[in-house]
């Protein structure tokens, strides 16, 4: 079955830290770029970071040095380590590929960072 499962989001005070993992079938892990994304309330869906196959990593100014994006190719797993969470990275976060495959988002998982 071609899925993509977010886990390990939930409530926590700002400055903490969650790690966020996701489980992919293999055809969806075997493109080269996956990524995850996340959508506040009101607000489009954005990129967050971004992992290749050869480890170029990329993540846009508002998390870049706060969250760490890691691979296991073997695995078919992704994980965003989040440190130093603010209120405004509340969000459901969801992991895809990179472009995205519009037919194959998850549930995603809740983060909500209190102030």
């Amino acid at each position: 079955q071609v899925q993509l499962v977010e886990s390990g989001g939930g409530l926590v005070q700002a400055g903490g830290s969650l790690r966020l993992s996701c489980a992919a079938s293999g055809i969806i892990f075997s493109i080269n770029t996956m990524a995850w994304y996340r959508q506040a309330p009101g607000k489009q869906r954005e990129m967050v970071a971004t992992s290749a196959k050869s480890g170029s990593t990329y993540y846009v100014n508002s998390v870049k040095d706060r969250f760490t994006i890691t691979r296991d190719n073997t695995k078919n797993t992704m994980t965003l380590q989040m440190n130093s969470l603010k209120p405004e990275d509340t969000a459901v976060y969801y992991c895809n590929t990179w472009p995205e495959l519009n037919g194959y988002w998850g549930q995603g998982t809740q983060v909500t960072v209190s102030s």
